[in-house]
């Protein structure tokens, strides 16, 4: 194979060793179909598959997609896409030294946080901030440094899954402590949690959002200023897991600034969420609390870089300056039916005039990321034809797009597509190769395996 005219030079190209390593895999996809019953062609390992398979392998393995699935804060393709002016801040903080720990004005060393946690006391109205890694880092450290060695309560509804298959119970084994669980899955009173407090002394409350699903019918949970007034007369603590980090409460998500106002001592919200911004965990509420969190060794072993808090200082001014509306997660939320019906009738065009038949069709869109799991978001995409193989062909392409799969036909969503041009560019040349070879057999589609909607 290596000894191939278009190999050799796919070799020169990419490197010896992509080139060899394309061969073999499309040897081995070769020998896949032929075990399977597939008909012998002229030449099972034709150059084009080699040559595109070469060039995936010469690609960097984390690289940019062009979302076509409708969710916005798909957990699979990073969540929040950053603004341009939060991906200057990283460039620009990257190329070289910064005040990373240090306070410029005294020449001291200072804490990471302090380059965001103004921003966030002023957004969130909290006494003070911290940063960590993520949203269940920040609940883990919490919970160790203010709960290590002691217990929390919490309720049966809201012993939740998360993304990848962890739980909540096992984050808080981690961190030391021991879990309290009261009522049932459907309904926790107030009464269950003041026994719990009663049989277990200085144990703490925690409130946990119901990430990617909604218990309705015949519920009930108490308020936060209800578990918060309970828990300050028993002199312990109410941390509040909220997770999504909205800001408007217009979005339809209770907020963090709002748990905070009804008593919440601790409140702990992602970064990459409704927030609009980089993945991160931010703990909001008291000083004090704050200042254990920060100083506790976790923090250290869940701290974030440079780059991080670059992004979420750009991402948190556009907030406070009032351009939120520019984050490109809360357009795409806000984008108007009729706005996505006309980027979609655009794309129907642009792939029409190059001889490929599209359809325009109203979709359904979701938020993601476990937030507003109820919310639907009508919008418009574009359907082909194609079916699993032109699926996996635009997988793989430069830039790869991912889309959905519905009766057989490829459904391109543009809620989030900010360039049609190239969206349409990646399709016709997916559509292309769509008879080179056949595609791998897969055991689901990426859509499938979306547990955040």
């Amino acid at each position: 194979m290596l000894a191939r005219p278009a190999v050799r030079a796919l070799a020169d190209r990419v490197g010896r060793a992509s080139a060899k390593a394309a061969a073999r895999a499309a040897i081995g996809e070769a020998r896949a179909l032929l075990q399977g019953g597939a008909e012998t062609a002229a030449d099972p390992v034709p150059d084009a598959r080699v040559l595109e398979l070469g060039a995936s392998e010469a690609a960097p393995r984390l690289r940019r997609v062009i979302n076509a699935t409708g969710v916005v804060l798909h957990t699979n393709l990073g969540r929040a896409p950053l603004h341009a002016e939060a991906v200057r801040r990283v460039v620009e903080v990257a190329s070289g030294y910064s005040n990373l720990e240090v306070d410029l004005v005294t020449g001291r060393r200072g804490h990471r946080s302090a380059h965001v946690e103004p921003l966030l006391c002023e957004l969130f109205a909290a006494e003070a901030a911290h940063v960590v890694n993520n949203c269940a880092g920040a609940t883990l450290l919490a919970l160790g440094a203010l709960a290590g060695g002691g217990a929390a309560v919490v309720s049966r509804g809201e012993l939740v899954e998360i993304g990848g298959g962890f739980r909540v119970p096992e984050v808080m084994a981690q961190s030391g402590c021991r879990l309290i669980e009261v009522g049932t899955t459907n309904r926790t009173r107030l009464e269950d949690y003041a026994a719990a407090l009663d049989a277990n002394p200085g144990a703490h409350l925690l409130r946990v959002h119901r990430s990617n699903f909604a218990v309705v019918g015949f519920t009930e949970m108490p308020e936060v200023s209800a578990l918060a007034r309970l828990a300050h007369e028993r002199k312990v603590y109410l941390l509040h897991d909220l997770g999504s980090g909205a800001l408007d409460p217009a979005l339809g998500d209770y907020t963090a600034a709002q748990s905070l106002r009804e008593g919440a001592d601790l409140v702990l919200i992602s970064g990459d969420k409704l927030l609009g911004g980089p993945q991160a965990g931010i703990l909001l509420g008291r000083r004090a609390l704050v200042e254990r969190c920060r100083r506790h060794p976790l923090s250290r072993a869940l701290r974030v870089d440079k780059m991080l808090f670059a992004a979420l200082e750009a991402t948190l001014r556009l907030h406070r300056d009032g351009r939120s509306g520019e984050l490109p997660a809360l357009k795409a939320i806000h984008a108007a039916p009729e706005e996505l019906r006309q980027r979609a009738t655009a794309l129907a065009v642009k792939l029409g005039e190059q001889g490929l038949a599209a359809t325009v069709v109203e979709t359904e869109g979701r938020v993601g990321g476990g937030s507003l799991p109820l919310r639907r978001l009508p919008g418009a995409g574009v359907s082909i034809a194609g079916g699993q193989a032109l699926l996996a062909r635009l997988r793989s392409g430069i830039p790869a797009v991912v889309a959905l799969l519905r009766d057989g036909r490829v459904v391109l969503d543009v809620r989030c597509v900010d360039e049609v041009a190239e969206l349409a560019s990646a399709v016709l040349s997916a559509a292309a190769r769509t008879g080179e070879g056949a595609a791998r057999p897969e055991s689901a589609t990426l859509e499938e395996d979306e547990r955040e909607v």
